[in-house]
């Protein structure tokens, strides 16, 4: 090879790398963050209902507008204010596996908020269908 063709490539290299790190990086930090299904008109996650209800109660359980937190780009209400106390301090223990989203949908491809009246907790997390 000739010396001009040996730095061309090398510049295409370093170029390539210089783009193809903070790609990278920003998609890292994207992949930790997890969307949440918000409704369009209320901004209300899960449709108003508790979170911690599931787990308290093992019901869904709307929440009222007393008691809110805005928190990963929606408001979450709950019942009273223990539950928004508990949901504070832990809020990954209490938010909706798949931000929200219908796990079915979810493995599909699709993102289709779940059915707050259909859920599960499985080990620990809830699911809404």
């Amino acid at each position: 090879m000739t010396v001009a063709r040996n730095l061309r490539k090398a510049f295409y290299v370093s170029v390539f790398v210089a783009l193809l790190v903070p790609l990278t990086l920003m998609r890292g930090r994207a992949e930790t963050a997890e969307r949440v299904a918000v409704d369009l008109h209320t901004g209300l996650a899960i449709s108003g209902f508790d979170p911690v209800a599931y787990f308290v109660e093992a019901s869904p359980v709307l929440g009222k507008g007393d008691f809110e937190h805005a928190l990963a780009g929606a408001v979450w209400r709950f019942r009273n204010e223990g539950n928004l106390a508990a949901f504070v301090d832990n809020p990954e223990v209490y938010m909706p596996r798949f931000g929200g989203y219908d796990p079915v949908a979810v493995a599909r491809g699709v993102g289709v908020p779940g059915n707050p009246t259909l859920w599960l907790i499985l080990e620990n997390r809830l699911y809404l269908f």
